[in-house]
């Protein structure tokens, strides 16, 4: 049976999209568990296009590339000589490492964004994929905006790449416009007309702008595609990317189908889909396909009682194959610092002595409020406490007066590193004059363009966990935040917002649009 290769691109491609962005460290717990996952190659980033995301990369590289049995550890460049140099200097360092290069070869991005000639664009994509080659074997070549590109011409650019070295040449519908049947048709028909196609691993990168990304992955493999370039969750620039875990679960469930497998390891589908929406805040549509909450949750009578005579009745599949556990209580008051650094490891996070103490001291302060500590609860507190930017600001008092007929008040104390701020302020309500307060502080005025809370777990002592975007004149930011306290939760998210700002300050981070 032929194998599928998952191409994930969730720390690349996926993190281009608008509230997603991840520092090192949160990239560097995504890839580890990316490894757990077992997909074949990690996009870790886009090296050129700041000195953090090629930082990223090679730590990536450096941490993840470099164990027994790892992924192939991808960074992305255009054709520009220099872009190659510096992902070549960033991916170097794992055990098998992949250039990924790209140039748009459409029509109106020739026109409008590039300015060259189909010659010119020719040239450069046969001289950039000659210079990967002068650094590593594996290099794979994307003529981006493809499903919009003149079919001809494009064949002529994918037959010249391949006799340059190219062992992967991946077709992107970048921009969403293809259709399955379109897209098939396209796929076989690249695969009869260059005649050295059979040299190279066809690939497909698909977006999901009319929602299509899934759809045209699968036809792609029908019609002979052997890599799917796709993102947890689906996320990704615009309306996102083809889903990995619907591609998947896909190949897994219609086996018989598809005849085609994939050697990624299912179970560990939904603890990657929970660890990325904690790292980013982001949450999973409830009836998002595999990973949602209600993916296996049946409230028909109908549904209900077929399900409780059998579970085939109206499920394709277990809940268990994606990783998907019954009982999510973990822990307790009781527990000690083995117990939680065992459950955090089974979690997805492999922390230091340092890390695991912070996460302790958190996870007791909490079993003090709780009586019981869901897995939730413990993803929640290593965000907060570890897989955050470094410091600057740090919380280190909150009291706030509210009430019907009194204008809310808050005082709230900052520590900088040895130096300790205090100040007051009032607002509309208590969290606004939490911030108010935190504004006198440091004398930044932050404007929230988003706010949104959610409860962690069940019950009246769960955890909340506040996601924030502020604009502080013109720079928005993101940021998270949890507590059993609401408007401690806000106050920790906003401070969080504060560091990322102060962080991106040293080097504002520039996005640059791939295949």
């Amino acid at each position: 049976m032929d194998r599928i290769m998952i191409f994930d691109t969730t720390l690349r491609d996926g993190e281009q999209a608008p509230g997603f962005s991840m520092n090192t460290q949160e990239k560097l717990e995504m890839a580890r568990q990316l490894a757990r996952l077992n997909v074949d190659v990690i996009e870790a980033g886009f090296p050129i296009s700041s000195d953090e995301d090629f930082g990223a990369v090679r730590e990536v590289a450096k941490q993840v590339g470099s164990l027994e049995g790892s992924p192939i550890i991808c960074g992305l460049s255009r054709v520009g000589l220099g872009d190659i140099d510096r992902a070549w200097e960033a991916v170097k360092y794992a055990r098998r490492s992949r250039i990924h290069t790209f140039v748009a070869t459409s029509d109106i991005h020739l026109k409008y964004k590039l300015r060259k000639s189909r010659a010119e664009v020719l040239k450069a994509a046969v001289e950039a994929v000659k210079h990967a080659r002068g650094y590593c074997q594996d290099v794979e070549f994307s003529p981006e905006d493809a499903s919009r590109t003149d079919f001809d011409y494009m064949c002529e650019v994918l037959e010249a790449v391949i006799d340059a070295g190219a062992g992967t040449i991946n077709i992107p519908d970048t921009v969403g416009y293809a259709i399955p049947e379109e897209w098939f048709n396209r796929i076989m028909k690249i695969r009869e007309r260059v005649r050295n196609s059979a040299k190279a691993v066809l690939s497909v990168h698909c977006h999901n702008d009319l929602g299509q990304a899934v759809a045209n992955s699968l036809a792609a493999i029908r019609a002979g595609a052997r890599q799917i370039e796709c993102t947890i969750n689906g996320i990704g620039e615009r309306a996102g990317n083809a889903s990995l875990e619907e591609i998947v679960m896909a190949l897994k469930t219609r086996r018989d189908f598809f005849e085609v497998d994939t050697q990624v390891r299912t179970e560990e589908i939904f603890k990657s889909s929970r660890l990325l929406s904690s790292i980013t805040g982001v949450r999973v549509q409830p009836n998002k396909a595999i990973v949602g909450e209600n993916a296996f949750a049946h409230e028909a009578g109908i549904h209900q009682d077929g399900v409780l005579k059998e579970k085939l009745t109206y499920e394709i599949m277990r809940p268990e194959d994606i990783g998907r556990a019954a009982n999510k209580l973990v822990m307790g008051k009781h527990s000690g610092r083995a117990a939680l650094s065992s459950r955090l490891k089974e979690l997805g996070f492999e922390l230091d002595d340092v890390e695991l103490g912070k996460a302790f001291k958190r996870f007791k302060d909490l079993a003090d409020k709780k009586k019981e500590i869901f897995d939730e609860d413990l993803i929640s507190i290593v965000k907060d406490e570890i897989a955050q930017v470094p410091e600057t600001y740090a919380l280190d008092y909150l009291h706030t007066i509210s009430g019907t007929g009194i204008i809310p008040s808050a005082t709230v104390r900052l520590k900088k590193d040895t130096e300790v701020f205090q100040d007051s302020g009032v607002g509309d309500g208590p969290v606004d004059a939490v911030l108010n307060a935190i504004d006198a502080i440091t004398g930044l005025k932050g404007r929230l363009q988003d706010y949104q809370l959610r409860s962690v777990t069940s019950g009246k002592d769960a955890l909340g966990e506040v996601s924030v975007r502020v604009d502080f004149d013109g720079t928005v930011v993101p940021g998270k935040g949890s507590s059993t306290d609401v408007i401690e939760a806000s106050a920790r998210a906003y401070v969080n917002a504060l560091n990322r700002l102060v962080q991106s300050a040293g080097g504002q981070k520039v996005k640059e649009i791939g295949p």
